[in-house]
């Protein structure tokens, strides 16, 4: 109904047009609806489309042994303990993967033996910039259904956050929209749908409702210093037909926009 697959070769080939071109692309978890290794193939091949390296970890709908099968190339994904954690040393700032995956349920759970792995991670560096990505939020959104199969227990990782001022950020995705807000002394943010968004029902607790609003995700830069991190949604909908250019006042043309229409067929 929702033609999730080839929205998402829309966002890769957005991401790859996009310039400049990311350094990486991190994906949030969800990456496919029931955890079957068909699916993950179909996953496999849009992704590796990716001009720049990309990073998984699991969301509520996948399937760890799953994941790790269609991603042979992916170590990392081996984790700790069996959790897909790890952090990504290559670019700054730092960047940490939490798996709050719980098999068979929808919300999430960071357990104390995967908050002592990140207490001792933010431990190693503490004067290094980091950045913390997972699947469940860390807070409320204010829509009732999702609240109710979020994150568990949010004070244990709240306290660990508090604790390390070289979060520059807590990255999140589950909620199918951008939502932002202050959490344990940072910044905590979930990212938009590659296809479908959930609906803005604020306070209706019965009704979970998708709505094909375009189609989006967001890309942060690191500007460094007393800047830091700055995040922008970017719609990868193939909506637009071009982009009007202007330089103090004056137009200067238009110049094509990279991501290619969805099919209506």
């Amino acid at each position: 109904m929702y033609q999730t697959a080839r929205h998402l070769a829309v966002a890769v080939a957005h991401l790859n047009g996009l310039l400049p071109r990311p350094e990486f692309v991190l994906c949030t978890g969800d990456l496919v609806d029931g955890g079957g290794d068909a699916e993950y193939v179909i996953l496999a091949d849009i992704l590796g489309q990716l001009t720049m390296p990309f990073y998984l970890i699991p969301g509520n709908h996948d399937d760890r042994a799953a994941m790790r099968q269609a991603f042979p190339a992916h170590d990392y994904l081996a984790g700790h303990d069996g959790f897909m954690q790890y952090t990504i040393e290559a670019w700054e700032p730092r960047l940490i993967a939490l798996d709050t995956l719980i098999p068979g349920e929808a919300g999430g759970r960071l357990c104390p033996q995967r908050l002592d792995w990140l207490r001792e991670r933010l431990g190693e560096q503490p004067n290094r910039p980091t950045i913390i990505f997972m699947h469940h939020p860390p807070f409320r959104t204010g829509l009732a259904i999702m609240d109710n199969m979020g994150l568990a227990d949010t004070a244990g990782l709240a306290g660990i956050v508090r604790r390390h001022g070289q979060v520059e950020a807590v990255l999140a995705g589950h909620v199918h929209r951008f939502i932002t807000r202050r959490f344990a002394g940072t910044v905590a943010m979930t990212a938009p749908g590659p296809a479908h968004q959930i609906a803005l029902d604020l306070g209706v607790a019965a009704r979970l409702s998708l709505i094909m609003e375009p189609p989006a995700g967001l890309v942060h830069q690191w500007l460094g210093g007393e800047d830091g991190l700055v995040s922008h949604v970017s719609y990868t909908g193939g909506c637009y037909q071009a982009l009007t250019v202007f330089k103090d006042g004056q137009w200067l043309g238009e110049t094509p926009v990279l991501t290619p229409a969805i099919p209506l067929a």
